[in-house]
């Protein structure tokens, strides 16, 4: 639709209605759009690839917003969508809730946990490492750098400000490195009846939206 530099748009945060963060907003010539995603400034191609994909074969109405440091892309909504949360924003939007974010988050932290707690401090600083490969290998938003890691594995999931804008794929990809990561240092897959227990202190309707993601998933079958 518009690929827009940062002085051609005003980007400020309104609260989300039912959720304890913050959501970005980008206003354009009357027009409200919402964050789908993030690239650093290595990933021009995949950026723009990203943007041409929603607009021109998924026909969403998005705007590229060109930084110095970044890109980012978003999809037009209007405001009052945002109370009820529905499925429209969502697909407008282009991608998942952030509940099936904070869910792998969970999971993440989880299985790290049972490292550190059961195997010690030499096999969770290797699982530590062996993540960040993960992460740049597919080259997670907001998730590269050892700051980002570190956030990822210390924050409560359910408490952060923001999730990051990863679609349906990074979580995909994430939960099946995880399932592999996990069964690499336990030896087995028992780790991950103990990994799901962590999904209890999520909401019951989110955690059913996320297990019911999970089914048809690439991953799924790994985790169930």
């Amino acid at each position: 639709m518009f690929i827009l530099k940062r002085q051609d748009v005003e980007i400020y945060s309104i609260q989300h209605p039912k959720k304890d963060q913050q959501v970005p907003i980008l206003q354009y010539q009357g027009q409200t759009f919402r964050l789908i995603n993030v690239f650093n400034a290595a990933q021009e191609e995949e950026a723009r690839a990203y943007w041409r994909d929603l607009t021109d074969n998924r026909g969403k109405a998005c705007v590229l917003l060109e930084e110095p440091e970044r890109y980012s892309v978003w999809g037009k909504i209007r405001l009052e969508q945002l109370n009820a949360e529905t499925a429209e924003v969502q697909e407008t939007a282009g991608v998942i809730p952030p509940c099936c974010v904070q869910a792998c988050l969970l999971l993440l932290q989880a299985v790290y946990i049972d490292i550190e707690d059961l195997l010690g401090a030499r096999q969770s600083t290797a699982f530590r490492k062996e993540l960040m490969a993960v992460f740049q290998q597919y080259r997670l938003p907001q998730a590269d750098s050892s700051d980002g890691l570190e956030q990822l594995l210390t924050t409560d999931p359910l408490a952060l400000v923001q999730v990051p804008a990863w679609q349906e794929v990074h979580l995909d990809r994430l939960l099946q490195e995880l399932y592999r990561l996990g069964k690499q240092h336990f030896g087995n897959s028992n780790f991950v009846e103990r990994a799901m227990e962590s999904l209890q202190d999520m909401p019951l309707k989110e955690r059913a939206f996320f297990l019911t993601w999970l089914k048809r998933s690439g991953a799924g079958k790994l985790w169930q």
